[in-house]
Parts: structure tokens; sequence; C-alpha cells
């Protein structure tokens, strides 16, 4: 005789980060692979005085920019968008990561699309951008699966680590949401 057993489910929250999470966020920002898709803002390695540090500008906006990505009551990864200014003030950058140990499970495709409401509900925009790199396909998808639409590809704008990448621009409308 079997037993049914329901199968487990992450509980997943969008929330702002707290001084008491810099433990996590280091854990989980201190890898590689992670930094290898960000900007050069995000160190590697990531100690304590780069989560203390970030933790502090997340804070530090209102209304509130980024929120920690939080899976079963540990902070896994950071989610943001930033309001441009001037003639791009109608348009928000969103952007993300999430620990490596989270990858594949459905989490960030469902954080960024908590985000896009909490993004059009608070800032006076009218898109949400996201850019990525050509070989950032687990990004793309993310984005894709979030409803982003591809827009632009710019030809080796984004130089890390010694390379060239092409840059990929996929955005959202506030049409879009349902």
């Amino acid at each position: 005789m079997s037993i049914q057993t329901e199968p487990y489910t992450m509980q997943l929250v969008l929330r702002p980060f707290s001084l008491t999470d810099v433990d996590d966020l280091v854990k989980h920002a201190n890898n590689f692979n992670i930094s290898k898709y960000l900007t050069n803002k995000f160190p590697f390695p990531y100690g304590q005085k780069d989560g203390e540090g970030f933790i502090q500008f997340a804070l530090s906006h209102q209304p509130l920019q980024v929120k920690a990505i939080v899976v079963d009551n540990e902070v896994v990864g950071s989610i943001g968008i930033h309001q441009l200014a001037d003639i791009y003030s109608k348009s928000a950058e969103i952007g993300y990561w999430i620990s490596e140990s989270y990858w594949g499970k459905g989490i960030v495709p469902q954080a960024v699309k908590e985000m896009l409401k909490y993004g059009f509900e608070t800032f006076d925009i009218d898109r949400i951008f996201a850019r990525t790199t050509h070989t950032n396909l687990a990004s793309q998808q993310v984005l894709k699966k979030a409803g982003f639409i591809f827009e632009a590809e710019l030809k080796s704008t984004i130089f890390k680590h010694g390379e060239y990448f092409d840059e990929r621009i996929f955005g959202f409308r506030k049409h879009q949401l349902a």
C-alpha cells in the first residue's frame, strides 16, 4: 500500500531587507556563477561588508526599490525596480538574482511577475525593461515566462572579465498586466 502525499511547494515572499538578513545574503551572493551575469557593482567574492552595504542601499529608497527574495524564511536573492530620469522617466529597469541552489525552480519568473505589479502600482511608469547578455539564456527564459517581449540586441556593448558580450533588452508594458 502506498501513501499519496502532496508535493512540497516552496513559500516565496518578496519583502524589504532587514539588517538581520546579512548572513543569508552573503551565503547566497558569494558565488562567481551569479556575479558573472551582473554588473561590476556586484562583487565576487561577496563578503560581510558587501552585504551590509547592499542592505543599507536597499533600505535607503522611499518608495522601496529593492526587495529580498525569501524562500522558506531564508533570503536567497534580490529583485529591484529602478525608475529612470529625464526623457526616460516613464521607464524603469528591473534586475534580479537568486542563489544558484534555487536556479530552475520557477521562483524568479514568479518574483518578476510580483515585482511588475509592484512597479506599475508604485511608480509613474509605463514600461519596465531588463538587460541581459546574449549568453545568459536562463535569464532570457525568466523574462519570456514573465511576459517580457524581446526589444533589441546591441552588439558588444557589455565588457566583463576581458570579454565583450551582446546586450539583449526585454520590455514589459503596463497595458500587458492582466
